[in-house]
């Protein structure tokens, strides 16, 4: 009997809050806008040197992108969302 009744009060919540999700989702932004500036630079000829590869934006913004990304993920996974709620 007490099984049926903790997988009834169970049932309607989730495990995140809605701030939860919604620094999940920039988390996930930054995470994906990081990867897309780190694309691209390639040659078709493998005999033509394209230095493009070395640029800025590949080498220092793209992966600090990514690793803000994923630390807004950690913190997103870490918030409580029902820190501020008085019940």
């Amino acid at each position: 009997m007490g099984e049926q009744k903790r997988k009834e009060t169970a049932k309607g919540e989730f495990i995140f809050g809605k701030k939860n999700y919604k620094f999940m989702l920039i988390g996930l932004a930054c995470i994906a806008i990081g990867f897309i500036l780190m694309s691209g630079g390639g040659s078709d000829d493998p005999n033509v040197f394209d230095p493009s590869i070395f640029s800025w934006r590949r080498i220092r913004l793209a992966p600090t992108l990514v690793l803000i990304g994923f630390g807004i993920q950690v913190y997103a996974i870490l918030l409580n969302p029902n820190k501020g709620s008085k019940s």
